[in-house]
């Protein structure tokens, strides 16, 4: 296994990325939340996760200002959920994040992705007021978690 840096563009990521859309349009309808706009950003820095040369879960960062980065694209292919990838790939962005100079993580879901607000309450994001694109939506919910220093070498 290992985590790579990706651009927008590449087939794997942009597999990946066209999936979770799908999936965040087809839960959102499922609940009654239709709002459709997912928009995609320029300005966001790509990881995945491969393992045996697959792309398996991938998430990007994108700076909100110069001490809070938002976390945006957590996804892992349906076939690997349950293996840990999403937890890891928190780790690994926060860990990123916290490299780069960061010290405030931030984050976006829906209402009504139940296993997404479980996973960031587990890794210990506290719920926040909506901020930024998402303020107009309802269904948007938002948290934030204190980013630690990299250890020193």
């Amino acid at each position: 296994m290992k985590v790579e840096s990706r651009h927008g563009n590449e087939p794997d990521l942009v597999a990946l990325v066209t999936a979770q859309q799908a999936e965040l349009r087809a839960a959102e309808q499922a609940s009654g939340a239709i709002d459709g706009s997912f928009p995609l950003h320029d300005d966001i820095r790509y990881l995945v996760i491969v393992v045996d040369d697959e792309v398996v879960a991938c998430g990007a960062l994108q700076a909100i200002d110069a001490q809070a980065v938002e976390i945006k694209r957590m996804y892992v292919r349906p076939d690997r959920r349950g293996d840990g990838f999403g937890r890891l790939m928190l780790a690994v962005l926060e860990e990123r994040a916290a490299a780069d100079g960061f010290t405030i993580a931030r984050l976006e879901t829906g209402s009504y992705m139940p296993a997404a607000l479980g996973l960031y309450r587990k890794a210990g994001y506290r719920t926040i007021p909506t901020y930024g694109e998402y303020v107009t939506n309802p269904y948007s919910r938002c948290f934030e978690k204190p980013l630690k220093a990299p250890a020193r070498a």
